[in-house]
């Protein structure tokens, strides 16, 4: 795989589009050492960024519980999103849009830095192995716990909020398993490193942790939409570690991991059933449907 910082093309850095090898960050920007930086991961099908609008929103409003203001409007964002696709010539891949704090202030306090905002895009497949997207990819249950929300802005896409979550992936990885269930402050089940999550019961009902330590995903109010819309019944309630045993199955969803299914948590397993397949499916078709003109 060829490393991000030795790729071609451009991105869309600060009002302009500069070349690939070209855009740099200095050593000394407060977003680097003080994670003041808030950033969004955007799907691209066919050509057309999927639920660009809500990303884009949500965004802004990551920039502004950090406490920072983005120098563009939303719309300007958006038209700079599809000119980087665009010149890019991306047709499925991945939209990487982040805001961070410069290099004017080296301390906590960080009023006066000047915020910069780049945006780069490229070709890009599934998140995790094809095949496992038809087997179910397993998880490991994180030691490390999504934090109070009354201790960090939990609402936000913020880079600071994701060291735990690579630690819980990095991990998983050494002990065989491809991601991390990681649990609330609570002690309940919160979500994946990077993807809320569901279970499937024995009646057919699906089940979903409530968002309120985590991101209440895109992805996942897109899929609780298709399966209402299936007459499927979701039910967004606190769930219990000790519960893993009584659900049948299970699956993940997010911008990047899309629909994906899970084989086991720990020492629980799960059946890849044709609930799973068939959202998986209906979210494929949805997606990949052209803006109309």
């Amino acid at each position: 795989m060829i490393p991000y910082d030795k790729r071609s093309g451009k991105i869309w850095y600060n009002g302009e589009l500069v070349d690939w090898s070209d855009v740099k960050v200095h050593v000394l920007s407060h977003g680097l050492h003080y994670a003041s930086c808030v950033f969004e991961g955007e799907r691209v099908y066919d050509g057309s960024i999927f639920k660009l609008e809500e990303h884009t929103e949500r965004l802004f409003h990551s920039a502004r519980r950090l406490g920072f203001e983005i120098p563009y409007s939303e719309e300007e964002i958006n038209a700079a999103s599809n000119k980087i696709i665009a010149t890019q010539k991306v047709e499925n891949g991945y939209v990487r849009p982040v805001a961070w704090r410069g290099s004017e202030m080296m301390a906590i306090s960080a009023q006066q830095t000047k915020i910069h905002v780049a945006i780069a895009t490229w070709e890009w497949g599934s998140y995790f192995d094809p095949k496992l997207k038809i087997e179910g990819i397993k998880l490991n249950i994180s030691n490390w716990r999504r934090p109070a929300p009354n201790t960090i802005p939990w609402d936000t896409k913020a880079s600071g909020l994701y060291m735990i979550c690579t630690l819980s992936k990095h991990e998983a990885e050494k002990q065989g398993y491809t991601d991390s269930l990681m649990l609330d402050h609570e002690g309940n089940i919160a979500e994946a490193t990077g993807a809320n999550i569901f279970f499937k019961d024995k009646n057919g009902e699906l089940h979903t942790p409530i968002p309120d330590s985590f991101l209440d995903g895109i992805t996942r109010r897109t899929v609780i939409g298709i399966a209402k819309s299936k007459n499927i019944k979701v039910n967004e309630r606190k769930i219990k570690p000790e519960e893993l045993k009584n659900f049948i199955g299970c699956f993940l969803t997010g911008t990047a991991a899309e629909v994906t299914p899970v084989s086991c948590i720990a020492n629980y397993e799960y059946k890849v059933c044709e609930m799973i397949i068939d959202l998986n499916k209906s979210y494929q078709v949805l997606v990949k449907k052209k803006k109309a003109a």
